[in-house]
């Protein structure tokens, strides 16, 4: 039987750093939204299952982890799949949505399954939550009006250059502050091309660990980072570059 409504698809983010760690999350957030979410929600889509449960556990200790149906969303999961993660939401029935850090659906897997409950009809629903992307270039203070934020770049070495170049030019060109990303072990070699590549007066904010105790955040020029050592190794950062 076709059930009268579908259900909800609720997108709910968790801390950046330790799952089980919610200083981060408002006070008057997380009681009175997401633990009352998870307390209704038995279905979960998530990046990563341990991570999932963790947080699940410190936000609601009496929610009973044998009841809950996890299904794991990453690069390698089949498109055919997305379809069947999403079947309990056709037959009436609540999915939380969760990224491995953070909110889901920004720089995160997650957003296809967003897409594909628009197609069919289905309500999202957005809970408030810290993103590393928007903290970071709130703390940067460049442009908070016009941004991109450009994921991963690239690996190899010419295309990293042009695109880092690019970037730059286009900071420039349309006063607009560009964000992005590198996997965190290849951080210094990163900070190297930066400070090789870039023009003198470019500004550079880099935002490492963000809501943890060895949390880092500065904005300077290449010029003045050029005089500063930043040991960036294998530490969760956004790089964020504007010229003037």
């Amino acid at each position: 039987m076709k059930p009268t409504s579908y259900g909800k698809l609720y997108l709910i983010p968790i801390t950046l750093s330790n799952p089980g760690e919610t200083s981060v999350v408002p006070e008057d957030v997380l009681p009175q939204t997401i633990k009352r979410v998870i307390d209704f929600i038995d279905d979960y889509i998530v990046e990563n299952e341990k991570t999932a449960r963790k947080f699940i556990k410190s936000i609601h200790p009496d929610k009973k982890q044998p009841d809950l149906k996890i299904n794991t969303l990453n690069k390698h999961t089949e498109i055919s799949a997305h379809h069947e993660f999403i079947q309990p939401l056709l037959n009436g029935m609540n999915i939380g949505l969760m990224s491995e850090s953070g909110c889901p659906g920004i720089a995160d897997p997650g957003a296809v399954i967003v897409k594909l409950a628009h197609e069919k009809g289905i309500q999202v629903v957005p809970l408030v939550g810290p993103s590393s992307i928007l903290l970071a270039l709130m703390a940067s203070g460049m442009n908070g009006q016009s941004f991109a934020f450009n994921g991963y770049l690239p690996i190899d070495k010419n295309d990293k250059k042009q695109a880092l170049k690019m970037y730059e030019r286009l900071s420039q060109e349309k006063n607009q502050t560009q964000l992005f990303i590198e996997t965190p072990y290849r951080n210094n070699k990163l900070m190297e091309d930066l400070l090789q590549l870039l023009q003198p007066s470019t500004l550079l904010c880099i935002a490492c660990d963000i809501t943890l105790p060895t949390e880092f955040i500065k904005t300077k020029t290449i010029n003045e980072w050029k005089k500063e050592k930043a040991d960036l190794h294998n530490r969760p950062c956004i790089f964020i570059i504007h010229k003037m």
